[in-house]
């Protein structure tokens, strides 16, 4: 039998427990007065920032980070199609990367009740070299598949070698027409449970999933 070419796709699969959580809060005041707004809202968050930075110095918090004061006007409308007296708003954001999920349960449990305080997202991660480390141990996991995929065609032909054309990401490799690439890694990104925002909460970080597509082509004889 004459060398047949065989394209095949290789997938894997990576479930990882994050190592990393990062929470944002925003501290709010609104009122009639734009100074005394101001001043509540700056008021509100220095114990949020001293929370935090206490943290930081003690390495439970690897990273985090403040917006500048925000402050906006409204003007109302009342039930008879009045404008009323501007009402002002003023926020400043902070987010915080946790080294431990109980770690950032306890904060939260603390800073929630806190006047002002609203608890946003969170988002679970893994550090850049951990990231980096199962992205490459999944792909190659991915092409070890389409090896093996190329080999049992091969075998079914009563073919016994399968040398290597291409390898590409799904999409990349040389159809003959076009095609759209699609992304070869994916990971998708671990997500949490709370209860509410009351103090003892517990937060439950779902296992973040690293998987690769790849397609490989072949010549076997």
């Amino acid at each position: 039998m004459s060398d047949v070419t065989v394209t095949v796709r290789g997938e894997h699969e990576a479930r990882v427990a994050p190592e990393r959580a990062t929470v944002r809060v925003s501290v709010r005041a609104d009122g009639p007065d734009r100074t005394a707004v101001v001043d509540t809202v700056l008021r509100l968050a220095e114990p949020v920032r001293e929370s935090i930075t206490a943290r930081a110095e003690a390495a439970s918090v690897v990273e985090w980070s403040s917006t500048r004061l925000s402050v906006r006007a409204e003007r109302p409308w009342n039930n008879e199609g009045r404008r009323l007296a501007p009402v002002y708003y003023a926020s400043i954001d902070f987010t915080a990367t946790f080294t431990e999920a109980s770690e950032l349960s306890i904060w939260v449990s603390d800073v929630s009740v806190w006047d002002g305080v609203e608890i946003g997202w969170i988002d679970w991660h893994l550090t850049p070299e951990t990231r980096s480390r199962i992205e490459r141990e999944v792909a190659a996991a991915a092409v070890g598949v389409a090896v093996t995929r190329a080999e049992a065609y091969a075998s079914a032909l009563g073919l016994h070698t399968v040398t290597p054309l291409e390898i590409a990401d799904v999409g990349l490799i040389s159809h003959g027409d076009a095609a759209a690439p699609a992304p070869m890694l994916k990971a998708r990104g671990a997500a949490f449970a709370m209860a509410d925002s009351s103090p003892g909460m517990e937060f439950e970080p779902e296992d973040i999933t690293v998987s690769a597509t790849v397609e490989g082509r072949f010549v076997a004889r």
